[in-house]
């Protein structure tokens, strides 16, 4: 093997240890705090509305990931016009997926004993995030 063969694998290894630490914090931050101020994307958690947001799961410790793309998802069926509500869909499904965020735990069940609003939904989301931004 010659000098080169060995820089490129390294380099290699170097690059996939970087994505494999990627994990989004302040591009999600940005999002929900964007979802925060936005007020047509609030509605009422009631349980027995039919064609509301409905409610959100707030998850348990270590299911944040699941519960996230749980939501995200309901969000995005209620609105789909919504390029954030997809965006973050999206990335909270990927971190799942390829298990990229080693900052959090990844239950693949979405657990939760609570549901609440979107509002309340987003601040949960938000507050997992700056946690681990600190």
């Amino acid at each position: 093997m010659n000098a080169s063969m060995l820089s490129y694998i390294l380099f290699s290894c170097l690059l996939l240890s970087v994505q494999a630490e990627y994990c989004p914090v302040r591009e999600i931050i940005r999002y929900t705090e964007r979802l925060l101020d936005d007020s047509s994307v609030s509605c009422p958690c009631r349980q027995t509305a039919v064609n509301s947001c409905s409610c959100l799961p707030i998850p348990e410790r270590g299911h944040e990931l699941a519960c996230f793309v749980n939501g995200t998802k309901l969000l995005e069926n209620n609105n789909s016009s919504n390029p954030v509500i997809t965006r973050l869909y999206w990335t909270f499904q990927a971190l799942l997926d390829r298990n990229i965020c080693k900052r959090l735990a990844h239950g693949d069940q979405c657990q939760y004993e609570t549901k609440g609003n979107v509002t309340e939904f987003l601040k949960t989301i938000l507050t997992t995030f700056q946690e681990i931004n600190k």
